[in-house]
């Protein structure tokens, strides 16, 4: 059993400054992850970059190119929040106390990136490996602090919740509140109870219950799952954004090609080198938000009968500007015989974004109480129905450092919780779990999802998928009470589950609205 002031599930950007400010004032943070690296999230793989100040920008005009992507379906409040506060501490936390080694011009300035969008250059990058750079230094603050404890290896398995898991039973007509959650130690295969007087779900996003996605092997919609379960409001799930440019390569997994190689210059072409997207958008073309791009690209490949479309990089951006500016694609490309500096990149669309999630206000408050929610679990209405690029990392830090400043105020005037009841975890399954049937299950369902809750949704395919998803919940479900606990299997069912609330939304919103698209 573990105790700590706050309990945070995730440490991406969102969770990773949450839990350093939260320790920086004096609280005991416990801070876990399901992967094996501290790192492993999302942020870590994000290759573009993060909003930062533009010459002449403003935060009305960031303002306007969010609203102008979200297809007018954003929280305006949260958007104004975003543009007013992002870049003020990306220069105060990332900048200045982290010291994340952003890209500099040669005079000694912060260089500055379009992308897809955005009106003018606003995106300061670490070359193509961002994420990766910001990741880095937050893990180094987070493990050297002496009041954050850091545990890989630890899958949380369900939110503590009185109503639910209390002994007493008249817990019930209280209000809903969390005091942590039940976690799965998976080097021993125990699962204890870790209490917290505040619980922070940072836990991603969930494209990997679809075929064809760029987020890492964690990103089930755990968190989402889990807040569902416990009872909290969950809004605009169908808004699954797809990155219109991922690796396609028969051979090789699908890992993303960044929006700023297209902002550099490079154009989406067919196999005869001729570019498309003037078809599609005369007025941003290769440059236009996600889900246009992403459903041009799929239209063509419909048009001409091919599996994929092109990226011509070689022709419209020098060889040494991609080695120098895009190392991290050039590298990885080359390993499976694509020089990007002479050959077309062949490029696919995938699952990338969920603009949805778990319902905040704009402090990362949930409807469950002591329950907060930040980062790409979380829905506080900033992207609306469509994400502009490079907002998701601004929105992990703005996110994190208000939940953290909200979170402080509030323990720092509660009464103490009882912890003694919520019992311990009870074992009911004892069977081995097969691994050759949790993966079969998990392609299943996202061959559900890719065919059926794609780029493209038709009322039939929509039907036809909750039909299926409901019959593979059944079966999930018998399967996890009867099999000793593993991280696959609580992946697998909360994977299930993510993918019925994304589908259910999808069915009842008859609206095609940004990267939610029903033909």
């Amino acid at each position: 059993m573990l105790r700590s002031d706050v309990l945070v599930i995730g440490c991406g950007i969102a969770g990773g400054t949450a839990a350093l400010e939260l320790a920086e004032s004096g609280l005991d943070v416990t801070v876990i992850t399901r992967a094996d690296r501290a790192g492993e999230s999302n942020t870590y793989w994000a290759q573009g970059g993060i909003i930062f100040r533009g010459e002449s920008d403003s935060p009305e005009s960031l303002t306007h190119d969010i609203v102008s992507a979200g297809a007018g379906l954003c929280h305006e409040q949260a958007v104004r929040t975003l543009a007013n506060e992002g870049p003020s501490l990306v220069q105060s936390i990332l900048i200045d106390k982290l010291g994340v080694p952003f890209d500099r011009t040669p005079d000694g300035k912060l260089a500055l990136g379009r992308e897809g969008g955005h009106s003018i250059a606003r995106i300061v990058h670490a070359t193509d490996a961002t994420g990766r750079a910001i990741e880095d230094k937050l893990i180094e603050a987070l493990r050297a602090h002496p009041r954050v404890r850091l545990l890989t290896h630890h899958t949380a398995v369900d939110l503590l919740t009185p109503a639910h898991q209390g002994r007493d039973r008249r817990a019930v007509y209280d209000p809903l509140s969390c005091v942590g959650a039940y976690v799965y130690d998976q080097r021993t295969g125990k699962i204890g109870r870790c209490f917290a007087r505040a619980t922070v779900l940072a836990t991603g996003g969930l494209g990997q219950i679809f075929l064809r996605t760029t987020n890492p092997a964690g990103s089930r919609g755990d968190g989402l799952a889990m807040a569902y379960r416990a009872g909290a409001r969950v809004i605009n799930t169908e808004y699954v954004q797809f990155h219109p440019t991922a690796f396609y390569h028969r051979n090789a997994p699908c890992f993303l090609i960044t929006e700023a190689v297209r902002g550099a210059g490079a154009r989406l072409v067919d196999e005869q080198r001729q570019p498309f997207m003037d078809r599609y958008d005369a007025k941003w073309k290769d440059l236009a938000p996600r889900d246009v791009v992403a459903r041009s690209i799929h239209s063509e490949m419909l048009r001409q009968g091919v599996p994929n479309v092109y990226l011509d990089v070689a022709n419209y951006v020098p060889a040494e500007r991609i080695r120098t500016e895009f190392p991290e694609m050039y590298r990885s490309c080359l390993e499976y015989g694509i020089d990007i500096t002479r050959d077309l990149l062949p490029v696919v669309p995938a699952a990338h974004y969920s603009c949805g999630g778990v319902w905040i206000d704009l402090d990362g408050t949930t409807t469950v109480g002591r329950l907060y929610a930040i980062g790409e679990v979380a829905c506080s209405g900033l992207h609306g129905a469509n994400r502009l690029a490079s907002t998701s990392l601004l929105e992990g830090l703005v996110w994190g450092h208000r939940s953290a400043q909200r979170i402080v105020g509030q323990l720092a005037a509660s009464n103490g919780l009882h912890f003694d009841d919520i019992p311990p975890w009870q074992d009911t399954g004892t069977e081995a779990p097969d691994p050759a049937l949790i993966a079969q299950d998990m392609s299943s369902l996202r061959h559900i999802m890719w065919n059926y809750v794609g780029l493209v949704r038709t009322t039939r395919r929509l039907l036809r998928a909750i039909e299926a998803l409901r019959n593979l919940e059944v079966e999930v479900e018998r399967f996890y009470r009867a099999a000793a606990m593993t991280d696959d299997l609580i992946g697998l069912r909360n994977a299930v589950r993510v993918a019925l609330i994304v589908t259910l939304a999808a069915w009842v919103n008859p609206e095609s609205r940004g990267c939610h698209y029903r033909e």
